[in-house]
């Protein structure tokens, strides 16, 4: 593939998210910014939430894992429905009822105030070191494919890349993002069927072929009832239900674009059919995992150390050039309908959770200061992607990411806990339970092997980081004043 072809489609790519955004960021002011004015359609939210959900890290290592679980990432899936499900019913009403902006609007209004900064803060350096390192491995890839071959350094690429990010949400916000997102979520989809087509073609494979082939594959495999591994389905089934549950309902990134509906009914109906929407999706990116490894097989092509560069070196490498542009905008579209989300829920998270910005003023002070936070935000997720670079360890840096895992475990036993108890707490020892229940966790799961008999957590330690907040939250409760208020 030429780099300046590629480089070259790309520009005209970002050159089409500007003109979306231009589109739909004419007359608009801080509310259209932070939530749209409320008047997004909920099957336009709905089909960009894909998008949203399955980032470039998706892209890539979904279809790679499959050599070493099968289908077992797909427990997880079927998990998730009974998560949006507690989502749409459960958590959807309270916030529509309260008419939130930011979702952990509803800690101030049920425990206090270092509630309401605990749960925001948590989301802030979670989604900060997520996106960060999303956009680090699709950084990578392009800078390995295009960039470096050009001389431009990595620094120069990613700062361009945020920079772009920046200019066609900087004024519509969520507005914009609700458009382009659904914009490219059609090209990462795009990417993957026409994939699948054109290897089902390489391999003498009809749509018929193509199906039985993966479904007969020893790599097709869903269910393990092993209950010490990891991806046991009672593990993954009711992880998935969680991770949904803290991941979209109790994230500010993902609930944004449902809370622009304008009513309660849309929000839900959107909710609905994302979720249904998800399963035939993931199963798309586990089939092409399959023809992958078997194309690989086919063409005697050496498997890479990490599966995670098995589609981008194939596709780099050994595909047509089409297909190779077809990789590079399916990973730049699934990698920037998560990163222009994120950047635009963190501003809104710093701007009206710690800066009491009311999004009902467009007074030029506002708006300025609603700016500076989004310049802001921008330039320091640039900077930890700089420091993934630095460090340039895999496991080191996946780590890190796990770690930031972590920080949704606080949240869950904060929703939880307001959600289905009564109980006041003393509001300012929050902040401590929250930081001491996710270390708890990394040290239990550190030792899990060798203190339970072997058994090994996959995502459960994020039920356990929840419960132990819980029960922190329990511990500094003020059941006496509940008592009192209730008799």
């Amino acid at each position: 593939m030429s780099p300046f072809l590629i480089f070259s489609i790309l520009t005209c790519y970002f050159l089409m998210l500007i003109f979306v955004s231009y589109l739909t960021s004419r007359k608009t002011d801080n509310a259209s910014f932070f939530n749209a004015n409320k008047k997004s359609p909920w099957y336009l939210i709905a089909f960009g939430m894909i998008g949203t959900s399955i980032s470039g890290v998706t892209f890539i290592s979904v279809p790679g894992e499959v050599a070493n679980h099968g289908f077992a990432y797909f427990q997880m899936v079927l998990g998730y429905l009974i998560g949006y499900f507690v989502i749409l019913s459960v958590l959807m009403p309270v916030y529509y009822k309260l008419n939130l902006v930011t979702i952990y609007s509803y800690l101030e209004k049920r425990f206090g105030f270092w509630s309401y900064k605990s749960g925001s803060f948590f989301f802030l350096i979670s989604r900060i070191i997520g996106s960060a390192f999303r956009l680090f491995l699709v950084a990578s890839v392009l800078q390995i494919a295009i960039f470096k071959s050009i001389g431009i350094p990595f620094y120069v690429s990613v700062i361009v890349t945020i920079l772009l990010i920046w200019l066609y949400t900087f004024r519509g916000g969520i507005k914009t993002v609700v458009w382009t997102d659904t914009l490219q979520t059609v090209f990462f989809l795009a990417a993957v069927i026409i994939t699948i087509i054109s290897i089902g073609n390489q391999l003498d494979l009809n749509f018929r072929g193509i199906i039985d082939s993966v479904a007969n594959h020893p790599y097709s495999k869903i269910f393990e009832w092993n209950w010490k591994s990891e991806k046991n389905f009672f593990k993954q089934f009711f992880a998935g239900a969680f991770i949904a549950i803290v991941m979209t309902g109790l994230d500010q990134d993902m609930m944004q674009k449902n809370l622009t509906c304008k009513t309660l009914k849309d929000a839900q109906k959107n909710m609905f059919w994302f979720s249904l929407t998800l399963l035939p999706v993931n199963l798309l990116f586990l089939s092409l995992g399959v023809l992958l490894y078997m194309y690989a097989a086919n063409q005697g092509i050496a498997i890479p150390q990490y599966s995670d560069d098995l589609y981008p070196i194939l596709a780099i490498q050994y595909f047509s050039p089409f297909l190779g542009i077809v990789f590079i905008l399916g990973i730049v579209a699934a990698a920037f309908s998560s990163a222009d989300s994120a950047l635009t829920a963190l501003t809104t998270a710093v701007c009206v959770d710690f800066l009491n910005v009311d999004i009902d003023k467009n007074d030029i002070k506002s708006k300025r200061l609603r700016k500076l936070v989004h310049i802001g935000i921008s330039v320091i997720v640039i900077i930890v992607i700089l420091i993934f670079y630095e460090i340039n360890d895999k496991s080191v840096i996946s780590q890190v990411f796990k770690a930031a895992g972590y920080t949704y475990g606080p949240l869950l036993g904060l929703f939880t806990f307001g959600l289905i108890t009564k109980f006041k707490i003393r509001d300012k020892f929050v902040p401590i339970v929250a930081v001491i229940s996710p270390i708890i966790c990394y040290i239990v799961n550190s030792n899990s092997e060798k203190w339970f008999n072997g058994y090994k957590f996959g995502f459960e330690i994020l039920i356990l980081n929840g419960l132990l907040t819980f029960i922190g939250l329990l511990i500094i409760s003020k059941f006496k004043e509940k008592y009192i208020a209730n008799h």
